[in-house]
């Protein structure tokens, strides 16, 4: 499966292509939580650890606000914005310093986990390239 990181130019925000909600089909939401849970457990291993929280009780919010969000990108209930209200992932994101390399490192995380999911490369790839994407809004330094 070739998961390609498209490159970032700054001032650009393309159009972010939605995910095929098969994903969340095939996972269910377990999956999907198990999923954000991999990716942040080797995002605190990496070298953009401190941009997640240390405190394990802050960290465990984090995961679950992440995957409340991509449950309801999936097409699952609307987790996020019963909890969290409405997205705006940039905005949420402005307090940290993301940089186009920091993007790197987060797809590269996520790139590891989705390796190991056993199901159709259609689907994976449809998330990817969501990822590959919305990535791209939230670099801002």
């Amino acid at each position: 499966m070739n998961f390609e990181i498209s490159k970032y130019f700054p001032g650009v925000r393309p159009n972010v292509p939605m995910p095929s909600h098969e994903l969340l089909v095939l996972l269910k939401e377990e999956g999907m939580r198990k999923l954000v849970s991999d990716h942040y457990d080797l995002l605190v291993q990496s070298p953009i650890k401190h941009l997640f929280p240390k405190n394990p009780i802050a960290l465990e919010k984090a995961k679950e606000h992440a995957a409340d969000f991509f449950i309801q990108i999936c097409g699952g209930p609307d987790y996020f914005n019963q909890n969290r209200g409405l997205p705006q992932m940039n905005r949420r994101h402005r307090p940290f310093q993301i940089t186009a390399e920091a993007r790197i490192e987060w797809l590269n995380c996520y790139r590891e986990v989705l390796k190991k999911l056993d199901l159709p490369e259609n689907v994976v790839l449809s998330f990817w390239n969501y990822l590959d994407v919305f990535s791209k809004w939230m670099v801002n330094s």
